[in-house]
């Protein structure tokens, strides 16, 4: 019989299944967005309804389940996932926004603008996928699956992983600025300076993996260690690319001390 204590189990585990091959495929393939845009990835659309669309599943579904969950009326469960929602409400609804409005100003500003790169339809299809399996697997495990009547350490382990927490998502913000920043002064790619830009050139993927790590330590779950462990495997290799993207672009203006992602060492 196929009991939801089933699909939570089976959707666990495939979160930890997919990350060791994304992190191998992506050594080998750049998913071609953003810097990396390329053709002959299918149809695209704006690049700030695709992060909107691709997210939206951390909400509505996330919204959608926690009243079908045993913990719905515990305080400690609505603590609990507060901060995974305020990153998503970011990431879905106020990047995208200042990602058009940055935009629109860009375009303004340059006569004869070059046309905007897209979003390959692809692969926020493929983003949208994984959003729906984790936010599945994070909310109901918040929900429905934690047990804080039994947790005595619940407020020292949610105290610590909050302030790991509060620091990502403050350097993921702040970077996301920098970087939304420089598109809308136009004229093409810049070098982004200034705070951790000057150690790696990836500060904003830095920020976001020391936020689920934070996570991991709040949940205490394999539910938040496979969350982090996946954002590692996805982004770790991205911030090479990209970094291997500005060398290239930039040649010798580009910092040669920087790193990828972790300062003084990736």
């Amino acid at each position: 019989m196929f009991t939801d204590q089933n699909l939570y189990h089976y959707s666990l585990l495939s979160l930890f299944f997919i990350a060791p091959p994304t992190f191998l495929a992506l050594q080998f393939l750049t998913a071609p967005y953003g810097k990396h845009h390329r053709s002959g990835w299918g149809p695209t659309i704006s690049p700030p309804l695709a992060w909107f669309l691709m997210e939206s599943p951390t909400l509505w579904l996330t919204l959608l389940l926690f009243p079908f969950g045993q913990n719905h009326n515990n305080p400690l469960s609505f603590i609990l996932i507060s901060p995974y929602l305020f990153h998503y409400i970011n990431r879905t609804i106020i990047y995208p926004i200042k990602l058009a409005g940055k935009s629109r100003i860009a375009r303004r500003e340059i006569k004869n603008p070059p046309p905007e790169s897209g979003f390959p339809v692809s692969i926020a299809m493929m983003a949208f996928v994984f959003n729906l399996l984790n936010a599945y697997v994070q909310a109901r495990w918040v929900s429905h699956y934690a047990d804080f009547n039994s947790d005595e350490w619940f407020g020292l382990r949610f105290a610590s992983g909050m302030v790991v927490f509060a620091a990502g998502m403050t350097l993921n913000v702040w970077a996301d600025k920098v970087l939304v920043g420089l598109k809308s002064e136009g004229g093409g790619y810049k070098i982004p300076k200034g705070g951790l830009f000057e150690y790696v050139s990836c500060p904003n993927y830095l920020g976001e993996i020391v936020e689920w790590l934070g996570w991991a330590l709040m949940t205490w779950s394999w539910a938040g260690l496979g969350f982090f462990l996946y954002t590692f495997a996805n982004l770790v290799p991205r911030a090479c690319a990209n970094h291997e993207w500005y060398l290239q672009k930039f040649g010798e203006d580009y910092p040669r001390k920087r790193k990828a992602v972790i300062p003084f060492l990736c």
